[in-house]
């Protein structure tokens, strides 16, 4: 038997574009451990400091190790309209050298966990240990109960990527290069092995690319959809805090260049570990 696959989308075969996902910030809820879905709890003290240094990145994303995305401003930063990840796009958008759009997407809202919401794991764990347990054994035939199965979840996130990659091809058809970097975007064949020589920094490929800023779920959603990944894979593809991930989309094929990138954050694991050792609560501590 086939497994489900996500429907409704198709890459347009002529879109040279990039995708960069960003999951929001760290959430009050995220702090007492409580599940989210569609609630609205703002970022904690962490949550804003994980944003500012996401922002950062995106904004200096040639310093150190270069992110793999085209130069130039992006397109536009669409975003969840749910409170964390609303003030990590905000952050990233402050960020930017040059300004650029925001745009609350509804169909990157988070997936709504019905009456698990609100609820702490382990009263989850204790009140539905078998509901609990096929959704993480069959996430694309359970869920929580009251909420949303991920068939009509998956829908809502292809409408989304729909409307993104229409904009994105709208700016990829205006771009104006010059005419020796037309002639050399026009030689270059795209290899799908990485590791090989590329162009030169003056060559550096223009084409539009768009900052998406959303959830763990969503984002799981929207690799599977642009992968043509089934939906039974849903827990396959994890999404830390304020990481990172990049997509690339050309010739009608989606290609996963980066996922789960956070080395902007170690600062913060650095503190972290100070402080447990200022305590004195490491392991093995005297």
């Amino acid at each position: 038997m086939t497994e489900p696959r996500p429907l409704g989308f198709g890459l347009p075969p002529t879109l040279s574009a990039t995708l960069v996902l960003v999951r929001h910030g760290e959430s009050t809820y995220v702090a007492e451990g409580r599940f989210q879905g569609r609630r609205d709890p703002p970022l904690s003290e962490l949550g804003a400091r994980q944003a500012a240094l996401v922002a950062q990145r995106l904004a200096d994303r040639v310093d150190g190790v270069p992110l793999p995305v085209p130069a130039g401003a992006p397109t536009g930063i669409w975003h969840s309209p749910l409170r964390r990840a609303t003030s990590t796009a905000q952050a990233i958008a402050t960020a930017q050298p040059t300004g650029v759009a925001l745009e609350a997407t509804p169909d990157l809202t988070e997936l709504a966990q019905g009456e698990w919401e609100g609820q702490l794991m382990a009263d989850v764990r204790a009140r539905w240990p078998a509901e609990l347990r096929e959704w993480r054994r069959n996430p694309d035939k359970a869920h929580a109960p009251g909420g949303e199965a991920l068939p009509d979840a998956a829908a809502r996130v292809a409408a989304g990527l729909t409307v993104i990659t229409a904009v994105l091809g709208a700016a990829d058809a205006g771009v104006e290069l010059s005419p020796d970097h037309a002639a050399a975007l026009a030689s270059r064949e795209r290899d799908p092995v990485p590791g090989y020589p590329s162009l030169s920094p003056a060559d550096a490929v223009v084409e539009p690319w768009a900052i998406l800023v959303a959830h763990d779920g969503i984002f799981r959603l929207a690799l599977l959809t642009l992968l043509a990944m089934p939906l039974a894979r849903f827990w396959s593809l994890p999404f830390n805090l304020c990481s990172i991930t990049i997509v690339g989309l050309h010739d009608g094929v989606a290609t996963l260049r980066a996922h789960n990138l956070g080395e902007h954050l170690t600062p913060l694991a650095v503190e972290a570990r100070a402080a447990e050792e200022a305590r004195g609560d490491r392991r093995g501590a005297l």
